[in-house]
């Protein structure tokens, strides 16, 4: 397989443009219906949120595994190529999406930050009243629950264009065991996620499977297999998903994990070291625990959990990370999952042209600077 890799979004603009219209016209009628009434503002600003930008990885990943599970329909003297696809499919994709809208609001509100998307996190924006310059407790604990609330919305509304997409009963049926699934495993993530920050013997296996979950399956996997499931595809199809995504996914959550801490802000739209004043014992941070010597886990003891790090403390982790290999080692993590995925999408059962974009997307994905 040959891939060549351009300077072309991480996800190909053409195949997720239905998907974008789909949301914005699914968004533009929350908006009218709620418009004028006790929803109206909260309503606009989910929509807002939604369609603030965002990889769209998930949709991607559907909309690939559908096209995977295909008969061959290609006409005498074209390429073949991903896309596009029906609306009913489309619809299931952009379901992901207003999932994802649920799981982003709340993990913001856990985590307790500041921006999301280059842009303050929904719970900051809701936290705001009007003709005030700053917020007290009240304020913050106003935005803290209706954003939470919110996110329950888009999940709501994630169930409402699913079931309302279209589908045949069978697939739709054979597509929610896989929703199923994926729910309940970023749910067991994120739990992981959130007892790692309290849990100083928290190493570096609960953090792998932390990725695994909350990244791996519910970004890679799954939606790749809730594609193959809108298609009627096979068993080995459904497999091979798991052959690629898992190792691409735990290779992109490694790469987020380098970034938080050595990423450029006006980048990766977040500020460096949120992870570090969150207490994230991310692959990263627990490979540096791992091989830290003594004065080099007092630093990491006196920056992790502490939101009031300042940037010199920051600094300071940062040549902890370099200095015990933990970046080099996650590198290389990185480089040996991403071979995993390469040759997972150049293998059968994935056809040709949906294998060489799962593969220059999984270069683009691990090698990343947002």
């Amino acid at each position: 397989m040959t891939i060549t890799l351009t300077e072309e979004p991480l996800v190909p603009t053409r195949l997720l443009r239905p998907v974008e219209d789909e949301l914005e016209a699914f968004l533009s009628g929350k908006r009218a219906r709620a418009a004028g009434g006790t929803m109206g503002e909260p309503t606009a600003a989910l929509a807002d949120f939604v369609l603030r930008g965002g990889k769209r990885v998930r949709p991607l990943m559907c909309l690939c595994g559908w096209a995977a599970a295909q008969p061959d329909r290609v006409p005498a003297g074209q390429s073949p190529q991903v896309g596009p696809a029906p609306p009913e499919v489309v619809r299931a994709a952009a379901s992901l999406e207003l999932f994802h809208a649920f799981a982003l609001i709340h993990d913001d509100v856990m985590d307790n930050s500041d921006t999301r998307r280059g842009a303050p996190s929904l719970h900051r924006l809701l936290s705001v009243r009007p003709n005030r310059s700053s917020t007290d407790a009240a304020d913050d604990r106003f935005g803290r629950c209706a954003a939470l609330l919110l996110g329950d919305l888009a999940f709501s509304w994630a169930d409402e264009i699913l079931h309302t997409s279209g589908l045949a009963s069978q697939r739709l049926t054979a597509a929610l065991r896989v929703q199923d699934v994926m729910r309940e495993e970023l749910m067991a993530g994120q739990y992981l996620d959130l007892v790692a920050t309290r849990s100083p013997k928290a190493g570096l296996e609960t953090a792998l499977t932390t990725t695994r979950l909350k990244t791996a399956a519910y970004t890679f996997q799954r939606p790749l297999q809730i594609g193959v499931a809108l298609a009627g595809g096979g068993a080995a199809l459904h497999e091979a998903c798991g052959d690629y995504g898992i190792p691409l996914g735990e290779a992109f959550q490694l790469r987020d994990d380098v970034l938080g801490v050595f990423g450029d802000p006006a980048t990766t739209g977040k500020p460096v070291g949120d992870d570090i004043r969150e207490g994230k014992i991310t692959v990263l941070m627990a490979l540096a625990i791992e091989r830290a010597d003594r004065s080099q886990r007092r630093v990491l003891r006196r920056a992790l959990g502490h939101p009031g790090v300042n940037d010199a403390e920051v600094e300071r982790v940062r040549a902890v990370l370099v200095d015990t290999g933990a970046r080099e080692e996650t590198e290389r993590m990185i480089t040996e999952r991403l071979h995993r995925a390469l040759e997972a999408a150049g293998s059968a059962p994935f056809p040709d042209h949906v294998g060489d974009l799962l593969a220059a997307f999984a270069h683009q994905a691990a090698r990343r600077d947002h």
